[in-house]
């Protein structure tokens, strides 16, 4: 599952970088506001190229200043894994992503995270994606991140 993911992720930053967007382009709508165009989930991830040292400082900033919720990835907590830095900061790192308006800056980190559309959600950790934000918080409403062309 982990070379699958890492793979996917790659491909997922890879394709970014070639068809670059502005996040300004994304629009958070409800269902009936989309008019057919399609809603895209989005998540907020460390890139498999960044440095562990700069991940741990960013996942600190992340879970204190930044205010994440981070008790998920906390001892006991669902995405708890210790040994894998690239998931626990993809979580907090998503966590501030949703909070922050889905933005540019919400999602840099001192250029160690990328926005995808691949689910990084593994085993029972479950990532939230723009699906469920609304006005910053997490919701259950129909919110969603539509790309309009």
């Amino acid at each position: 599952m982990g070379k699958n993911f890492s793979f996917s992720l790659y491909l997922s930053l890879t394709l970014l970088t070639l068809f670059p967007f502005s996040y300004a382009s994304i629009r958070r709508t409800s269902k009936a506001q989309t008019g057919g165009v399609p809603a895209v989930e989005l998540w907020c991830v460390a890139k498999n190229n960044a440095e562990d040292a700069a991940l741990q400082s960013a996942l600190d900033w992340a879970c204190g200043v930044g205010g994440a919720d981070c008790s998920p990835i906390q001892q006991g907590g669902p995405c708890y894994d210790p040994s894998d830095i690239q998931n626990t900061a993809s979580y907090a790192f998503n966590d501030y992503f949703l909070k922050h308006g889905l933005s540019d800056d919400s999602c840099y980190f001192d250029n160690t995270a990328a926005v995808t559309s691949l689910n990084p959600s593994h085993d029972n950790c479950r990532f939230p994606s723009s699906l469920k934000v609304s006005n910053g918080s997490f919701a259950g409403s129909a919110t969603v991140c539509g790309i309009w062309i």
